[in-house]
């Protein structure tokens, strides 16, 4: 049986994050849809998720709804089954991951990021799936005293540390 691996890119906005993760079942959007505008109620989003049987409909949620029109375009152009894509404006990840991982439909999660990603994406007969993610850069190279300092600032700066 042959196996087609390709990179698909993911349309991230500028001042936002998305989430893309697996999950199994067709209230997974609303459930996903609570989750955040209950932690985060100044966030902006929109949710995508992709189901794996019966009409195969990409189902979707959000408050935002060019995030959600993304969404849409990235799960058309990884087009695995199972699969959920949330695009974040006005929050970040760690704001909500916890929560999200809680959700008793979700299995995992691929990336919670504001970097450039490529999800990798196998394709057999039955259909695709997601293999992972890259998620950003490589390594340039080690922290320097500098750098560790410049982190502490930063982290202290956006209010995550005091």
């Amino acid at each position: 049986m042959a196996v087609e691996i390709k990179p698909v890119p993911l349309d991230i906005p500028e001042g936002c994050n998305v989430i893309v993760g697996q999950t199994h079942f067709i209230k997974t959007v609303e459930d996903l849809y609570e989750i955040i505008s209950t932690t985060v109620p100044s966030a902006k989003f929109g949710i995508a998720f992709t189901e794996a049987s019966g009409p195969c409909l990409i189902r979707t949620e959000g408050n935002d709804d060019q995030l959600v029109d993304i969404c849409v375009k990235n799960l058309q152009a990884v087009g695995a089954g199972h699969v959920f894509c949330i695009i974040l404006k006005n929050a970040f990840p760690i704001n909500v991951l916890t929560q999200i991982k809680l959700c008793p439909e979700v299995c995992g999660i691929y990336c919670a990021t504001a970097n450039p990603v490529e999800v990798i994406v196998a394709e057999t007969p039955l259909g695709k799936g997601i293999m992972g993610v890259i998620d950003g850069f490589s390594p340039r190279g080690v922290e320097t005293p500098q750098d560790k300092a410049h982190r502490k600032e930063f982290l202290r700066k956006i209010g995550y540390k005091l």
